[in-house]
């Protein structure tokens, strides 16, 4: 049995952020209801990453959206709000991702769902929090990186501000939102309290960055210095980065200088006898190292450092990570079916519980799908309440 199993949470959300925090519930046993808007439904299932569609519909949504259900509801209908507002009695979770002032205009905020529900464990993810300049701004995750000041931190100085190519801050601010819904949960069963979890993808950006912003805040507010060269980390001396070699790339993470110049029988690196120079001439060593890698191949280089337990690492691309023994030993993907016999592969939670994988062999919902058994599921409910 999973460990969410016979939860309800009702998720108001779209997009990516909120999506990806009622999925790591729908993972662990939740059962998860996405209220959409009639016809269009969720924005994101049109949220085109690439040219890939898959049972019409975006490859993204298909990721983030398995193992839900769907109802289509227009919130501003009183026939569907009276039925969302038996859902919303009958949840342990209600969540969102609207703008401030959103839900209270439509009258299921966390006082107007707690009236109804007092027990409710309450979820909403905001762009930058509900107060401030900024708390209108649309939270859009490459905006949120350039913000945040995260862009400074990967790419070689030269480079200017350079962003990471996935939707990080999305990602994890839905992580976040659903550690504090466990939490709350977890404060239910104790103390029989509900509860309201506020993230905002600011604060969770400005949370990524806790190493790196702590360094700045006790080192006299000095902004973090890329290398010229071969940058992986801007507070991290050489040889950290990844370089080229005659046939691929090749990652290296902290070592001694002179140890990996007698390894690779690279001598001008036995120089650098100084730890401080680590850092201190970086952007030298790099630029000394990176020469001297280009004259070997990957798999050279790494027959000499990782017998002399050195921190390197082959640069895959998911062609060949995914014929990789190392890949196959985790069983990371999972066939998925949708209602209409569309099936797909995609990620399985990364989560283990007893030993066991959280797997689930169904697929993202076609909007609307569930309004049929929900309707009846809904009158049903309001039947037994009449009756009680």
């Amino acid at each position: 049995m999973k460990p969410l199993e016979d939860y309800l949470v009702v998720d108001f959300s779209q997009f990516l952020s909120g999506p990806s925090a009622s999925l790591r519930l729908a993972d662990f046993g939740a059962r998860v209801i996405k209220i959409e808007r009639p016809e269009t439904g969720d924005i994101c299932r049109h949220l085109y990453t690439s040219n890939v569609i898959m049972n019409g519909e975006s490859s993204v949504f298909h990721a983030i959206n398995r193992n839900k259900e769907s109802f289509a509801a227009d919130l501003k209908n009183p026939q569907d709000r009276e039925y969302i507002t038996e859902l919303v009695r009958q949840a342990d979770v209600v969540m969102h991702n609207y703008r401030p002032g959103v839900m209270e205009r439509l009258g299921f905020d966390y006082a107007s769902v707690k009236q109804l529900n007092p027990g409710v464990v309450y979820g909403e993810i905001s762009g930058y929090g509900t107060e401030g300049p900024w708390r209108d701004k649309p939270g859009q995750d490459l905006l949120l990186q350039s913000v945040s000041g995260l862009t400074w931190l990967s790419g070689n100085a030269s480079h200017g501000p350079v962003p990471m190519g996935l939707s990080i801050v999305d990602m994890l601010a839905g992580a976040h939102l659903a550690q504090g819904l466990l939490a709350c949960l977890v404060r239910r069963s104790v103390r029989g309290e509900g509860g309201l979890v506020q993230v905002s993808m600011l604060e969770s950006a400005f949370d990524f960055q806790f190493e790196t912003i702590t360094t700045f805040y006790n080192d006299g507010s000095v902004l973090p210095v890329r290398t010229e060269h071969n940058n992986a980390h801007a507070y991290l001396g050489a040889p950290y980065g990844i370089y080229q070699t005659s046939n691929g790339y090749l990652a290296l993470a902290m070592g001694s200088i002179p140890v990996l110049g007698k390894l690779l029988s690279c001598n001008p690196l036995l120089a650098y006898t100084e730890v401080s120079e680590a850092f201190s001439k970086r952007d030298e060593i790099k630029v000394t190292l990176a020469d001297h890698l280009r004259t070997g191949t990957t798999e050279q280089w790494l027959t000499i450092l990782e017998p002399a337990d050195i921190w390197c690492a082959d640069v895959l691309t998911w062609d060949r990570l995914m014929q990789h023994d190392g890949f196959k030993a985790l069983d990371m993907l999972q066939g998925v079916t949708m209602t209409d016999g569309y099936q797909y592969q995609t990620t399985r939670c990364p989560v283990r519980i007893d030993g066991e994988l959280l797997t689930s062999p169904k697929g993202s919902p076609k909007l609307g799908q569930d309004n049929e058994a929900l309707l009846q599921e809904i009158a049903n409910l309001k039947a037994a309440r009449h009756d009680a």
